[in-house]
């Protein structure tokens, strides 16, 4: 084994770390430092900004200088309100996704390695770390230096440090590797002490994928309106001031009359010879020039809007309602789910499987991080739906359903809340009789006498009590016309056809029938609590 090395640390691969690595595993290498070509400033470009430098910055930066691209990247994120506002919404969204981890296995270790990896989450280094993380949403990368906590038996970051894209250069070579810039001009990242998180809003070059490098033109456009927009506001409604000279007039009586008609009030003022005529066309609409900046800006906002969070329903007011804004928050959560997955697998495969081969030694396999919630049936189409299927036979597990709605079981003690008041709390409920056709009526019979020598004295009696008050439940709410022909009715079919003739809307026809069938199986229900009083324990 090389004398560099040492296996009380083994990676992912299986590969002992090095002496020079374990070195530095607790300290910051990436961090500013002029020597190194890593200044904490690096000056501005937007204020000089034209097409043609603009141009020539995004050429630079697909031939592998990208130093002054990153430094516009940022400014542009400063200076454009509109894209800085919804670009924040959209790492936000994320950064809020509750976080969970799947064991690799039901193994008892994979179970172990997931509560470590859990355990780690509850120290909040990554929930810290997730918003700077997520910068890869905007400029195509993130990279973030891993300070690790070297512990005894805990091996695991204790910091996650966002380094500024400027410290690092896309590799001329590949397009992908990431270089860090040093005094000797660029080197390869440390193995097991950066956290590269790449997300690509397009496919190709890492360095083109970012966001920013579609909003950087219209930034461009947004900032020569807003100009234009201020200069006509300062001089709008203000009057023209025209100055005359006369032939006599040197060129410094005309540099003194220049000056005293432009000092008056902004820059709209001329001065021409007495003998020239000027002629000033009013606008016959001043108002609609004036809001033509405006609506050029919407515009610039709105196609920022689109490409960012894939609609404009999220930041502005639009016709259509709840339901537009509905389905325009649908597509944000496409967006969201899609932010959550890139950023899932980058710490999944770059995170988890080194904290625990460090911790416990390669594994086969390792944890899984999940950022978000699996889709779910909303409630108010979960309850109506699970209880459709229940009165059809469909088994549910009664844990899930709480969970589903945010609630817990039960302990001894607790005061409950429940409409079956008739049953008394903690009394188990009756077991369903086997409804398998081909059961014979002994079998039926035998089940039916255990249930009863286990039952208590008056549950007969209870249960007989119950069924009369749900039976009064589903006569409630009928029409007097309606509740004689229930009275009349010999079954099903002999109500249905009495109901017809009344003529209902189907509405109320539809209501009478379920009634009916409810009180059908009342009935039944009834007979066989008179079946079972009569049977009695001793049988």
């Amino acid at each position: 084994m090389p004398a560099d090395d040492d296996s009380s640390l083994i990676d992912q691969y299986g590969v002992p770390l090095k002496r020079s690595f374990l070195a530095t595993m607790r300290e910051q290498i990436s961090g500013t430092d002029l020597q190194q070509g890593r200044p904490p400033f690096a000056g501005h470009l937007a204020g000089r900004m034209r097409p043609e430098l603009l141009g020539a910055i995004i050429r630079a930066a697909d031939d592998g200088n990208s130093y002054e691209w990153r430094i516009l990247e940022e400014e542009i994120e400063e200076l454009f309100p509109h894209y800085y506002a919804v670009l924040s919404k959209r790492r936000r969204q994320v950064c809020q996704l509750p976080i969970t981890v799947r064991p690799a296995s039901d193994d008892t270790f994979a179970q172990s390695h997931a509560e470590f990896v859990t355990d780690w989450l509850e120290t909040g280094v990554l929930a810290d770390a997730l918003f700077d993380i997520t910068d890869a949403i905007g400029k195509g990368l993130s990279v973030c230096e891993i300070i690790w906590q070297t512990d005894p038996g805990c091996v695991r970051p204790s910091r996650l440090l966002w380094r500024t894209p400027r410290f690092f250069e896309i590799s001329w070579e590949d397009g992908e590797t990431v270089w860090l810039r040093d005094a000797q001009g660029f080197s390869d990242l440390a193995p097991h002490k950066f956290l590269q998180h790449k997300h690509p809003s397009k496919s190709g070059l890492n360095i083109r994928s970012g966001l920013t490098r579609a909003v950087g033109f219209l930034w461009m456009y947004s900032v020569f309106t807003l100009r234009d927009w201020a200069i006509f506001t300062q001089s709008y409604g203000l009057p023209v001031r025209v100055g005359r000279y006369g032939p006599e007039a040197s060129q410094s009586d005309r540099n003194v009359l220049w000056k005293a008609v432009s000092n008056i009030a902004g820059d709209v003022a001329a001065i021409i010879p007495k003998s020239m005529e000027m002629e000033f066309v009013k606008n016959p609409d001043m108002k609609a020039g004036a809001d033509l900046y405006e609506k050029r800006l919407d515009w610039l906002n709105r196609e920022v809007s689109k490409l960012v969070l894939g609609s404009t329903a999220g930041t502005e007011a639009i016709s259509g309602g709840h339901a537009v804004g509905r389905q325009h928050r649908e597509v944000e959560k496409d967006v969201e789910r899609f932010d959550a997955g890139l950023l899932a697998t980058t710490i999944t495969r770059q995170l988890i499987p080194q904290m625990i081969s460090f911790t416990f030694g390669p594994q086969k396999f390792y944890p899984i991080l999940m950022i978000g919630q699996p889709d779910q049936v909303p409630l108010q189409e979960f309850f109506p739906g699970v209880a459709a299927m229940i009165d059809r036979g469909l088994t549910v597990r009664t844990r899930e359903v709480r969970e589903r709605f945010g609630l817990t079981q039960p302990e001894p003690g607790d005061e409950l809340m429940s409409t079956k008041t008739d049953i008394a709390a903690g009394e188990k409920p009756l077991r369903a009789l086997p409804e398998d056709g081909d059961a014979d009526m002994n079998t039926r019979g035998r089940l039916l006498r255990t249930v009863l020598a286990a039952a208590q004295p008056d549950m007969i009696d209870r249960l007989s009590d119950r069924v009369a008050q749900e039976a009064a439940g589903a006569l409630a709410g009928l029409t007097d016309r309606v509740r004689r022909e229930f009275e009349r009715a010999q079954d099903l079919p002999d109500l249905a056809e009495r109901l017809s003739h009344l003529h209902l809307s189907r509405a109320e026809f539809a209501t009478a029938m379920a009634r009916g069938m409810a009180l059908a199986q009342l009935a039944g229900q009834a007979e066989l609590l008179e079946e079972m009083g009569r049977v009695g324990p001793e049988h």
